[in-house]
């Protein structure tokens, strides 16, 4: 690691930065840029939980697949969901943070859209980000799209439900090796089904 850089970390240790969604973020150690066999390990346990999501669904689980698309009418939607759900779901709102139940889960097991019920992330997925929701290194691939918000004065890169669109949160750069992303989700556009 260059001087430059090591002094930039180290002058930026421990504190918070506050990012234009108003999210708290710790500063986080930086390694060098070489690539190890350990990282290398990590890549593939990424790889395999993004593709092999299904070993963590419970045994005989029926889950919709992406291709099975989900698109109701504004009225039936506010009839399937709570009205909190519905805020952040179907009018891209934000929950209060630390009010989820779903950030102390620590069971293995899925984390499924909460308007269509698409698995989005895995328990393996999931770390303690300490902002107040939950929050995922990774997703399951082909379950999310993402697109630029530009609501706030800094673009953000928000997230969706790939079969209902419904809004689940925001993707940022800040998050733990091997991915670096912090896929920051309102626990109330999730739920969560035990692998057993």
């Amino acid at each position: 690691m260059n001087k430059r850089r090591r002094f930039l970390l180290q002058g930026t240790a421990g504190l918070g930065l506050l990012t234009g969604a108003g999210i708290l973020v710790r500063a986080q150690t930086i390694g060098d840029d070489t690539m190890t066999d350990a990282d290398t390990d990590l890549d593939q346990t990424v790889a395999d939980t993004t593709s092999n999501w299904q070993q963590f669904a419970p045994a005989g689980a029926n889950l919709p697949a992406v291709s099975d698309t989900l698109e109701l009418d504004d009225t039936v939607w506010r009839e399937r969901l709570t009205p909190d759900a519905y805020r952040v779901l179907r009018k891209e709102g934000t929950e209060r943070a630390f009010t989820s139940t779903l950030l102390n889960e620590k069971q293995r097991g899925l984390y499924l859209c909460a308007g269509c019920e698409l698995p989005l992330f895995t328990s393996a997925m999931k770390f303690d980000s300490g902002t107040g929701w939950p929050s995922f290194t990774t997703m399951i691939d082909g379950h999310i799209e993402t697109r630029r918000d530009y609501r706030l004065f800094l673009p953000r890169t928000e997230y969706h439900c790939s079969r209902c669109g419904g809004h689940q949160g925001h993707v940022f750069d800040d998050g733990p090796a091997p991915t670096g992303q912090r896929w920051c989700n309102n626990g109330v556009a999730l739920t969560f089904l035990a692998a057993g």
